[in-house]
């Protein structure tokens, strides 16, 4: 297909070093897809507000991401954007602040994240009290669900609508909804809405059996990778390090070590961008070939890292391989 101003521009002047390893990590997720491979994404950090909807919803809606392992905080504050856009505060002097200052943001409700604050009032307590009514419904029924799985629910019965801030095009968790995309979520717990979760527990006012686990996601995710791994295969695209993608690039060396069956093939590409020190000791800054001790990816498996910054990189390889 032929390219548009942006993937001209990326192919005309990056030619070298991290630039020239963007242009590598597209491409070859771009011949990826064409010889039929599925992809993963993975979301770390704080993707969902740094906006990454804006090009990730195109890629879903163009199945050119087939499944998503994203943090908690990911899976929500996409949505926390899509209700209290308006209400964010942008703090490009971030640096400067003093801690007097953050105490202030505090009381004003505003939780950092970088330059930008989260209003708490307006982006998890509107959804806080729709998700509750979610969960207890559930909860009554003795019915269980992925904490994804509720997410869609909230969305898919546009309950929110009527609030919504932002061009309902440029949320991921929307594009994702409407294709009932495959997700995990490792560690849901270490989420706002994961915390609130909780708190219920404690408060005896639901079963915490009625959220399905962590280790309910990695059996899933075992059972959907053999039926989708035949062929070109998966391929693993990794946003940041931590648990995102810490979690279900584990599932193949468990199936293949653990449970023995040696017909698991490899991820069969893997791009990480990143910006983590290999020195410290670091596994989300880990050179590719490091994976292959592990049992992950093989030696002929295309690599790639960009050593960079996400919110720069990202969008650049997602509209290389969306033609823009």
């Amino acid at each position: 297909m032929s390219k548009g101003p942006i993937s001209q521009f990326i192919q005309h002047h990056y030619r070298h070093f991290n630039a020239a390893a963007l242009v590598d990590a597209a491409q070859g997720y771009e011949t990826h897809l064409l010889e039929g491979g599925k992809m993963m994404v993975t979301l770390a950090g704080a993707m969902s507000t740094a906006e990454l909807g804006v090009s990730l919803a195109e890629m879903i809606r163009q199945d050119k991401v087939h499944i998503i392992s994203c943090t908690g905080a990911n899976l929500e504050e996409d949505i926390m954007n899509l209700v209290a856009h308006d209400h964010y505060k942008r703090i490009p002097n971030y640096r400067d602040l003093t801690p007097q200052q953050e105490w202030e943001l505090l009381e004003q409700g505003l939780n950092r994240v970088t330059d930008t604050c989260i209003p708490e009032e307006e982006a998890f307590r509107s959804i806080q009290h729709n998700i509750v009514k979610l969960w207890k419904d559930a909860d009554a029924k003795g019915e269980r669900y992925f904490p994804h799985e509720f997410m869609y629910k909230l969305l898919l019965s546009k309950v929110m609508e009527k609030n919504y801030q932002i061009n309902t095009k440029d949320s991921w968790m929307i594009a994702a909804a409407e294709k009932n995309l495959p997700i995990v979520v490792g560690g849901w717990e270490d989420s706002t809405l994961g915390n609130i979760f909780a708190s219920y527990i404690i408060k005896n006012e639901m079963k915490a059996t009625t959220m399905k686990s962590g280790i309910e996601y990695m059996v899933w995710l075992a059972d959907w990778y053999r039926k989708n791994s035949e062929g070109k295969g998966v391929g693993f695209f990794q946003i940041g390090g931590g648990i995102a993608g810490d979690f279900p690039i584990c599932v193949v060396p468990m199936m293949y070590q653990d449970l023995e069956w040696h017909d698991v093939p490899f991820w069969n590409y893997f791009c990480q961008i990143s910006d983590s020190t290999t020195s410290y000791g670091s596994y989300s800054g880990a050179v590719p070939n490091e994976k292959i001790t592990w049992g992950k990816l093989d030696i002929n498996t295309p690599k790639y890292i960009v050593e960079s910054d996400a919110t720069i990189v990202a969008p650049l390889i997602f509209a290389y391989v969306l033609g823009w």
